[in-house]
């Protein structure tokens, strides 16, 4: 009885740790442009404590045109981000690019 009430506990625990993913700003832009990550065409990365992860659950294009004065190939912006690294990825659970200082409409 006592292992499987420790079990149920347990499994709790790990259930509540999974679904509390904390919010981080982070520097995000096109993993080859910007942070030198291998690759023939751009893609979403982000860039947490120095090192550049590609993401998975955000596409570069949903973000505006990568290509644009402002856009993730020729600027590094902050996002606000949730998820984790997994196997050298950025699984992204919520991510959201952030207005660049002095221009509150985008």
């Amino acid at each position: 009885m006592k292992k499987i009430i420790f079990l149920l506990f347990a499994s709790f625990l790990t259930a509540t740790a999974i679904c509390q993913t904390k919010m981080q700003v982070v520097e995000a832009a096109c993993g080859q442009c910007q942070f030198g990550l291998p690759g023939k065409s751009c893609d979403l990365a982000v860039r947490i404590n120095g090192k550049a992860y590609f993401v998975d659950g955000s596409k570069i294009d949903s973000h505006g045109d990568a290509h644009a004065k402002d856009g993730f190939c020729n600027a590094i912006r902050k996002a606000e981000v949730s998820g984790e690294v997994v196997k050298s990825r950025f699984k992204a659970t919520h991510f959201e690019l952030l207005p660049e200082k002095g221009n509150a409409n985008k």
